[in-house]
């Protein structure tokens, strides 16, 4: 029981670390954010760690920040027909923007959050080492 605990504590930690990165992140470039972007930041950032942890910082960083991409892209589809198209929150739109689809997902921001995946999987590794004990992580480019 006390080390599902720790866990637990460990991915709350994180996602409140990735949700105010990414919300930041947002309202510095954009000037605005949203709630929901709190939140998918949090996920993300949950992911990033939860992969390198599951194959115990093994994989070298390219294929992490791969699994990474696909995930984040992947929510970033979901959440934006949730909260852009069904709900009608107009979060943000993509339409303009090279190889898009239906507004929500498009490759510029895709490579973009490539990059913040990377800064994602590094510091929640230290983050885990530093403040809760955990294995120091190892980082691997190929």
């Amino acid at each position: 029981m006390e080390k599902t605990w720790k866990i637990c504590c460990e991915y709350l930690f994180l996602w409140i670390v990735g949700g105010c990165l990414y919300y930041g992140f947002e309202v510095v470039f954009r000037g605005f954010s949203h709630w929901s972007m709190f939140a998918l930041g949090g996920i993300c950032m949950c992911f990033a760690v939860w992969q390198g942890r599951v194959r115990e910082w093994r994989d070298p960083m390219w294929i992490q920040l791969l699994r990474c991409m696909v995930f984040v892209t992947s929510c970033e589809f979901i959440t934006g027909i949730i909260v852009n198209k069904w709900l009608g929150w107009h979060v943000w739109d993509y339409t303009g923007l090279p190889l898009q689809l239906f507004g929500q997902i498009c490759l510029p921001f895709m490579l973009l959050f490539a990059l913040l995946c990377g800064i994602g999987i590094i510091l929640g590794g230290l983050l885990l080492w530093k403040v809760f004990g955990e294995k120091k992580p190892r980082f691997f480019l190929i």
